[in-house]
């Protein structure tokens, strides 16, 4: 007997550029993905709460999470104030539903945001039920230079938040280990980005299963502890030389992600 544990699995929409927002609901639906989280970027559909809230409703599949504009592509996207991003994040997350807002934290270069950030995260954690959950980042590394990018720290453990995010990526980016990581944020834990890397400068963002980093170990870890919250796949498609290669790709990362979690759930027979 098998019991399935209640964390859901869901895609984010990065994980089909250069295809659409609207592509990855699309996919998700057809895959069989528990739901989506939105990656607010420049693709005006993932600006656009109506357009969101339609694609939701088309394809029955309810949006899980909203990933606040945070990348450097994304420093125009809802205001070039990053305390209004995270606001217009939250805003979106409650009229659609969904139960996490995704943020990085600061670039060092943001003074004062990076300056009042962990108390300003706690204070809008205080005024919803939506979930602020802060993401690992990583060393920016050029040859054999290294250069902190990211404030207070890209080590977000070495903070205090209230919830936390977990990117495997990011962890094989940063040559961190990733279940001390996930120790450290205990059950401050709420969100899980689910990709593989294999160490290189670069933040690779592969098919989980095909870097170094304990993928099955993490999910078979959550299962057994009644993790509540969400796993997302969130790999990099870019290289695939069609449609049908990038859904081949996301077809096997929620495969790999639905058995980690069931075996992990096995219950012995009496």
């Amino acid at each position: 007997m098998v019991r399935i544990p209640d964390a859901k699995v869901a895609l984010s929409t990065a994980s089909v550029y250069p295809e659409s927002t609207a592509t990855a609901f699309e996919i998700a639906a057809r895959l069989g993905y528990d739901g989506v989280e939105v990656m607010v970027w420049t693709d005006p559909v993932s600006q656009d709460i109506e357009a969101l809230r339609r694609l939701s409703d088309y394809h029955r599949i309810p949006i899980l999470a909203v990933h606040a504009p945070c990348l450097l592509i994304t420093q125009r996207v809802w205001s070039t104030d990053p305390w209004v991003k995270l606001q217009r994040a939250r805003a979106a997350a409650e009229k659609l539903g969904a139960s996490t807002v995704v943020v990085h934290p600061p670039f060092r270069w943001q003074r004062q945001y990076a300056r009042d950030f962990v108390t300003g995260v706690w204070r809008m954690a205080g005024e919803t039920d939506v979930r602020f959950a802060v993401e690992n980042m990583y060393p920016w590394r050029y040859r054999d230079r290294e250069m902190l990018a990211y404030a207070p720290d890209w080590d977000v453990t070495k903070d205090d938040y209230r919830h936390f995010t977990v990117d495997l990526s990011h962890t094989a980016t940063a040559r961190t280990d990733a279940m001390q990581m996930i120790d450290r944020m205990g059950d401050r834990l709420g969100h899980v980005h689910l990709a593989d890397g294999a160490g290189s400068g670069k933040d690779e963002h592969l098919v989980p299963g095909r870097g170094t980093q304990p993928c099955a170990e993490l999910l078979e870890r959550l299962a057994t502890n009644g993790f509540d919250g969400h796993i997302v796949v969130e790999v990099n498609t870019r290289r695939a030389m069609s449609s049908a290669e990038r859904e081949a790709d996301l077809a096997e990362a929620l495969a790999f992600a639905r058995l980690h979690l069931a075996s992990a759930a096995q219950v012995p027979r009496s």
